[in-house]
């Protein structure tokens, strides 16, 4: 469930410029109180000091371990863009993942969030444990994550299968060798009793959170671990937390493949569309074009000698499928693909994997396998990954082998995951979970499934494409989001918005 949507798909925008020219407790939940007393707002403990553009920057001292509070100790990085207007107290963001960093996500924070949240909210980001500024797994070196990413992820040979088997082996050894105190130490419910110590930090009775994609996940953890400390989450493209691992990957894959053919169907009524003829027949030309990589790399026009292998072309097909405004990229990428050139996929690819233009990595990748590697019971054999990936194949036969030899890591992972636990955080208020009907990242079947399974769960949601709802163009889902959050406005389970015109 990678996403830090805003990042990415700001990041798209500027590519889509270069490539314009040669290359490139609350009650009811029907109440309106607004004052400072809703939130409990009090003064924080943090020491805040600037760091630019109006933000304040601060570290959160936590415990490695939360069995052992006074043990060990590991700091979060914290940022925060302080109310404009009356303020009633935090809103703590999480953009996804796992692995997203909620501090560069926050630094976006006058495109996260409306002007109305901003005005009375605090806007606080942090990278969870692990991740970014906090305590960060580390892995492989750049050129190892090259090649990694770079691995055949829908082996069609035996050979095919060893190498990738020995890719996920280095990794996981990797990640043992330079971050091993960490592993088993990431998870989310570690994750959500840190977001319980920056609520009390910022002085928050109660945590009003507006999660994204995995965010979701960690929301909902929080809830079924603190109800009685929730004020308001809006939990926008929801994880089903009652699903095992690979029936994860399985719905995922199935996703991408719904959020192509929207893509696929748009895209054959455009002037510049490299297709013609039906969706069936452009897809049928995306299947041979990943043969092709798979055999044939497509040539790199980067400069930066890698290999533009089927995986980097199916990272770059995916990248653009979390945002409608994007799509036009993809049809020039796939033009120039079409006739060989891996150029454009590539770029497209590094923004969603947070390659840097100077080639190097954050940890997102390192610290996405470490979260969901301890978060589930993966199965440790890799044949159960290849039986998994000829199944998901059938209904998603472009994306369902990658996705689910992508978590082959975790076969070979030093820190096991163990069982999910059931979420459904009785006595918790109203939480809103908004879901997008053609999600490339998060089906829409999972915002369905974790708003039935929370006990005060409400379902709002949208006719849409893209990943999450928030601020990507519905005026529907904004005021709700935002009446929620402010006034505790809680909408009616099964708000429906409409697709925008």
């Amino acid at each position: 469930m990678k996403s830090q949507v805003a990042a990415v798909l700001a990041a798209v925008a500027l590519l889509a410029g270069a490539c314009t020219g040669t290359d490139a407790n609350a009650g009811s939940g029907n109440g309106s109180g607004t004052g400072s007393g809703e939130a409990g707002a009090g003064r924080s403990s943090l020491g805040w000091e600037e760091c630019g553009d109006g933000f304040e920057c601060a570290k959160l001292p936590v415990p490695l371990d939360h069995a052992k509070p006074d043990g060990e100790k590991i700091e979060l990085s914290v940022i925060r863009l302080p109310a404009s207007g009356d303020r009633i107290g935090s809103i703590l963001l999480n953009p996804g993942g796992p692995g997203a960093a909620g501090v560069k996500y926050a630094r976006g924070a006058r495109t996260a969030v409306s002007e109305a949240v901003r005005d009375r909210f605090d806007v606080v980001g942090f990278d969870p444990r692990g991740v970014g500024g906090s305590a960060p797994v580390r892995c492989l070196s750049t050129s190892e994550l090259d090649t990694y990413v770079g691995l055949d992820s829908s082996p069609d040979s035996p050979g095919e299968v060893t190498m990738l088997e020995e890719g996920s082996r280095r990794f996981a050894a990797g990640c043992q060798a330079r971050s091993g105190r960490l592993l088993p130490h990431v998870g989310t419910a570690d994750a959500a009793r840190d977001m319980d110590l920056l609520r009390a930090a910022v002085g928050d009775s109660r945590l009003t959170y507006l999660g994204k994609s995995y965010g979701t996940q960690l929301g909902a953890a929080y809830a079924d671990l603190f109800p009685g400390r929730v004020r308001a989450l809006v939990l926008d493209g929801a994880v089903d937390p009652s699903l095992g691992p690979l029936e994860l990957n399985t719905a995922q894959a199935r996703g991408f493949e719904v959020a192509l053919d929207a893509f696929l169907g748009d895209c054959l009524t455009a002037t510049d569309c490299p297709f013609s003829g039906s969706v069936g027949s452009a897809r049928a030309e995306i299947a041979a074009l990943l043969r092709r990589a798979d055999t044939a790399p497509l040539t790199n026009g980067t400069g930066d000698g890698r290999t533009v292998t089927e995986a980097w072309t199916t990272l770059g097909l995916i990248t653009p499928l979390y945002d409608r405004q994007a799509w036009p990229v993809l049809r020039q990428a796939l033009d120039r693909a079409l006739k060989g050139d891996g150029t454009t996929l590539l770029r497209l690819a590094d923004l969603l994997i947070d390659r840097e233009a100077n080639g190097e990595y954050t940890n997102q990748t390192e610290s996405n396998l470490a979260v969901n590697c301890v978060d589930a019971p993966y199965p440790r054999d890799s044949a159960a990954y290849a039986t998994a990936a000829r199944e998901s194949a059938k209904d998603a036969p472009l994306f369902g082998a990658y996705v689910m030899w992508s978590s082959l890591p975790c076969a070979y992972w030093p820190a096991k995951g163990g069982p999910r636990a059931k979420i459904d955080a009785p006595g918790a208020p109203p939480i809103m979970v908004v879901g997008t009907e053609r999600d490339p990242a998060t089906p829409y079947q999972w915002s369905e499934a974790l708003a039935s399974q929370l006990s005060s769960g409400v379902l709002v949601g949208f006719d849409g494409d893209g990943h999450t709802a928030y601020l990507t163009g519905s005026t529907c889902v904004d005021r709700l989001v935002d009446d929620y959050l402010i006034d505790l406005t809680v909408p009616k389970d099964g708000t429906h918005c409409p697709k925008i015109s």
